[in-house]
């Protein structure tokens, strides 16, 4: 953001009306330019420049290329909100139940190689050769710490370094063979990205929206006012009476009613100003709501499924019917992507069982 001052000229009448009450050697409260600062617009995706626009989607460091978006920052990014992590791993638990184990794949690495995929856009799964040079095993390689080098069938383990980027001290080349299925990219065709990454500044929202609501109520502002009173009619003992009894307002009848009687009083004599926003409890409501909303629309995950309670009587509908509906058109694509391993290694080390639709609900 950019901040730019403005000087705003004050109006002719108010300026002499203060020069005509001045004394000299004083200065005038308000006489004077009045300053004003704004700040600029938020830069959106098509704006946005960064340093990989120079390096034509990835940047070439050293042996190997670096993914477009830091693969650290997506994997913070899995915890960053309760239905992100749900739908990611309600996927995962989907392939799960129905994925058969394998001479070649155990379910454990399954589980790891799809959470990759799904996660961070990119699974690397290391092929172990037997004696005899045939495939003998699958080991997966974290997409956090691989990376793809500039030569093709090279690849290397890497820990981030400066910046993110791979530390070249301490790499390692993988001298067997490594199996790369990624998410297509529209600006490069290196790395993939995982396809919510559209909904990534949503799910950011959510969490800053949560640890504000968190320091908000550690802070004790939430239960904070300012009791104002200007009630001429209240001498010193009397606000001395009701300052004690407010001190006294804590443990057990705590919400006792505090009773003022000022005969001839005015009507703002007594005020009970708020510290806190009374309207920041809407707000928190209905930015939870549309981040929710947005990270659901990027997983194309049925709100039923992952828990969501509906706020209308009429709910959200058959779940079993969202459940058939969500498995063929999410689950069996993700299960014909992990089954090109099979084509590449030309074994049938991924295999899946038959999936059965759910009962529909009868009357």
């Amino acid at each position: 953001m950019t901040q730019t001052t403005a000087t705003v000229p004050v109006p002719a009448d108010l300026a002499s009306s203060a020069a005509a009450q001045s004394v000299p050697g004083q200065s005038v409260p308000g006489a004077g330019a009045i300053e004003a600062f704004t700040f600029g617009d938020d830069v959106s995706v098509l704006d946005g420049r960064d340093a990989w626009g120079y390096f034509e989607g990835v940047y070439q460091n050293g042996d190997w290329y670096e993914p477009p978006v830091p693969m650290r920052g997506l994997a913070k990014a899995f915890r960053m909100s309760p239905h992100h992590q749900s739908a990611i791993v309600f996927k995962v638990n989907q392939l799960r139940r129905h994925f058969v184990p394998s001479r070649w794949l155990d379910a454990e690495t399954h589980a790891a190689l799809a959470l990759d995929l799904l996660q961070m856009g990119n699974l690397y799964a290391e092929e172990l050769p037997n004696m005899a040079g045939r495939p003998l095993a699958l080991k997966r390689s974290p997409a956090l710490h691989t990376r793809v080098g500039v030569q093709p069938g090279r690849f290397f383990f890497v820990k981030p370094g400066l910046f993110g980027l791979g530390n070249p001290s301490g790499a390692f080349e993988f001298t067997n063979r490594v199996h790369h299925l990624f998410e297509p990219d529209v600006e490069q065709e290196v790395y993939g990205l995982p396809q919510w990454l559209s909904a990534l500044q949503s799910g950011l929202l959510a969490e800053n929206a949560t640890l504000f609501r968190r320091r908000y109520y550690l802070n004790g502002a939430h239960a904070g006012f300012v009791f104002y009173l200007s009630e001429p009619t209240i001498g010193d003992e009397a606000a001395a009476a009701i300052r004690d009894r407010l001190t006294k307002a804590k443990g057990v009848g705590n919400f006792k009613n505090l009773f003022i009687h000022a005969p001839n009083g005015k009507k703002d004599g007594v005020q009970i100003l708020p510290i806190a926003e009374v309207a920041a409890k809407d707000e928190f409501i209905g930015i939870k709501n549309i981040t929710r909303d947005d990270m659901l629309a990027a997983h194309r995950v049925p709100p039923q499924l992952i828990g969501v309670i509906p706020t209308n009587n009429a709910g959200f509908g058959d779940i079993r019917t969202a459940q058939d509906v969500f498995f063929w058109n999410e689950i069996a694509p993700i299960m014909e992507q992990m089954q090109r391993l099979n084509e590449r290694m030309g074994v049938q080390a991924v295999t899946y069982r038959p999936y059965e639709p759910m009962m529909r609900a009868t009357a």
